[in-house]
C-alpha cells in the first residue's frame, strides 16, 4: 500500500521529455503528495504520451461524493482490480497510466512502532508507478475530474519491499516499472499488462528511514 509520495520535481522536465515526448504541466503541485491530491500522471492522449496533473486516488464518475471519494481509492489490488466496482471500467478500457515520483513512502513497524520510510530508485532517476485512471466532466460542475490509483501487488518475498507494515498485514507493493516498459505499459492489452506487474528486480530500489 502507498499512501504517501514525493512526485517529480520541475528539475527533471528533461526526464520526462527524454522518456515521454512530452513537457511537465506548466503548475504547481505539492512536494509531498497524499490522496486526493494533484501530481504529474503520464497517460495516453490520442495514443501519445502526455503529462497532467491528475489527483491521487480514483474517482469513478459514478461517485456521489467524488471529492473525497478519492480517499479510499489510491490502491488498486491487481489480483481483484477487474472486478472491483470503482477500478474494471478503468481496467477494462485499458486505461493504464504512470505516476511519476521522486520517492515514495511506507511504514516499518519492525522498531515496534510505525517510522515512515523513504523507497526511491537506487541510481537517484526517478521513478514511474503502474496505475490506471480515469477522466470525465463532472455533469453537476462542468469539472474535468481526472485521477488515479496506483496498482499494487504482493511483495512478502521481497528484499525491499518485505520490512513494511504491520508484521500481521500482507506485504504489498506498487510496481516500480523499469524505463524499458514505460511506452509498452501505456499500449499494453490485459495480458501484457498482467505480464508487467511484477516486483522491482534486485538492487533497484533502496530505502532509508525518513520520519517526518
Amino acid at each position: 500500500m502507498c499512501s504517501n509520495f514525493q512526485p517529480i520535481r520541475g528539475q527533471h522536465a528533461d526526464w520526462v521529455k527524454q522518456h515521454f515526448g512530452c513537457d511537465l504541466p506548466n503548475s504547481h503541485w505539492r512536494e509531498e503528495a497524499y490522496p486526493t491530491y494533484s501530481s504529474p500522471f503520464i497517460y495516453l492522449d490520442d495514443g501519445k504520451p502526455r503529462c497532467e496533473l491528475a489527483q491521487f486516488g480514483l474517482v469513478p464518475h459514478w461517485a456521489a461524493d467524488k471529492k473525497k471519494f478519492g480517499l479510499h481509492t489510491y490502491n488498486a489490488r491487481s489480483e481483484t482490480v477487474h472486478e472491483k466496482p470503482s477500478y474494471r471500467s478503468a481496467w477494462k478500457d485499458r486505461r493504464f497510466g504512470l505516476v511519476i515520483v521522486e520517492s515514495f513512502y511506507e511504514p516499518n513497524w519492525e522498531s515496534g512502532k510505525a517510522v515512515r520510510w523513504r523507497i526511491k530508485r537506487s541510481d537517484g532517476q526517478p521513478a514511474a508507478l503502474a496505475s490506471i485512471w480515469e477522466r470525465f466532466v463532472d455533469k453537476e460542475t462542468g469539472e474535468i475530474i481526472f485521477s488515479f490509483s496506483m496498482l499494487t501487488i504482493n511483495a512478502g518475498g521481497h528484499e525491499v519491499m518485505k520490512h513494511f507494515h504491520k508484521p500481521e498485514d500482507e506485504k504489498r507493493s506498487v510496481v516500480v516499472l523499469d524505463e524499458s516498459e514505460y511506452q509498452p505499459w501505456l499500449h499494453a492489452d490485459h495480458e501484457q499488462a498482467k505480464g508487467m506487474l511484477d516486483l522491482a528486480p534486485s538492487g533497484f530500489l533502496v530505502s532509508e528511514a525518513a520520519p517526518r
